[in-house]
């Protein structure tokens, strides 16, 4: 294992970081979804010495109640990989959006054409701001029970359910194909008209509007602060976490880390199960103080 705080010859930040960006599943959170007591330490020990704390995750703003007490005074996180900044203040079913990206319905519609032609067998979910809907074959892969079941065309049909809420991106599941051959395979696909990703173990890959990523959002959120890259230190362990970790001035792939994510960091730290993000942070916080 390499150093947790930086690979050899990887060379120190020219400035000092003002913003940690760190994913959650697989890279802040521990298997069993929890935030350690060292992570929680680490965290609070950041924003006290003035480093903003930004999560920025794949997972839906409903999703977020496992870290809402820890988003701090702003407040916010990135969701939906990067189609919607949330403000968590509200707790649980009261966040508010307070930036959205959407996927264009001709656009997902599109997507998914072109998707069932090139994997025929492929499932489509629908997420929105406030409602998830799914066709009937589409696994429950989510622990949750969908507001519709219905083909994804007349989920996204113009006078479909939810017509009224801009949809954040396409989830679509293949059976049996390999996960990273099904990203491949659907990035050609679909070209321009979406942004395609995965962050799941299985053939499930996330679908938004061109453009949208963890790293265009995130960079939108630091400009409005004045926050250049080189400022930001980010942390990730999936594919849909490269464009974030190849935009941010310092950046670490977890122990556990896809081989895509271990060549985009410029650093690697331990494992999630093992507090990785917190190991950096406690360097990071101690170097600021010194």
């Amino acid at each position: 294992m390499t150093s947790a705080t930086r690979q050899p010859g990887t060379p120190a930040a020219a400035l000092p970081p003002r913003l940690i960006a760190t994913d959650l599943d697989g890279t802040l959170l521990r298997d069993d979804k929890s935030v350690s007591p060292r992570t929680v330490a680490a965290l609070a020990a950041a924003e006290e010495a003035g480093i903003e704390v930004f999560f920025v995750t794949g997972r839906p703003a409903r999703w977020m109640d496992v870290v809402s007490e820890h988003v701090h005074g702003h407040g916010l996180a990135i969701c939906g990989n990067g189609a919607a900044v949330v403000d968590l203040h509200g707790g649980p079913g009261a966040h508010r959006f307070v930036k959205v990206r959407e996927l264009a319905r001709d656009n997902a519609l599109k997507a998914v054409r072109l998707l069932r032609e090139a994997a025929p067998g492929t499932v489509f979910a629908v997420e929105q701001t406030y409602g998830f809907h799914q066709e009937p074959d589409y696994p429950k892969l989510h622990m949750e029970i969908p507001d519709h079941l219905l083909p994804a065309e007349k989920l996204l049909a113009p006078d479909g359910p939810g017509a009224d809420q801009p949809v954040l991106k396409i989830l679509a599941y293949h059976p049996s194909l390999d996960p990273d051959a099904f990203l491949t395979l659907a990035r050609l696909a679909v070209g321009e008209h979406a942004n395609v990703t995965r962050s799941s173990p299985s053939a499930l890959l996330e679908l938004s509007g061109p453009g949208v990523s963890k790293a265009s959002t995130l960079a939108l959120c630091c400009a409005e602060r004045g926050i250049s890259h080189e400022e930001v230190v980010a942390f990730g362990d999936m594919p849909n976490d490269v464009e974030m970790l190849t935009w941010a001035g310092q950046s670490y792939a977890m122990g556990n880390a896809h081989p895509d994510v271990i060549a985009a960091a410029s650093g690697r730290t331990v494992a999630n199960n093992d507090d990785g993000v917190a190991v950096v942070i406690e360097h990071l916080v101690a170097d600021r103080v010194r």
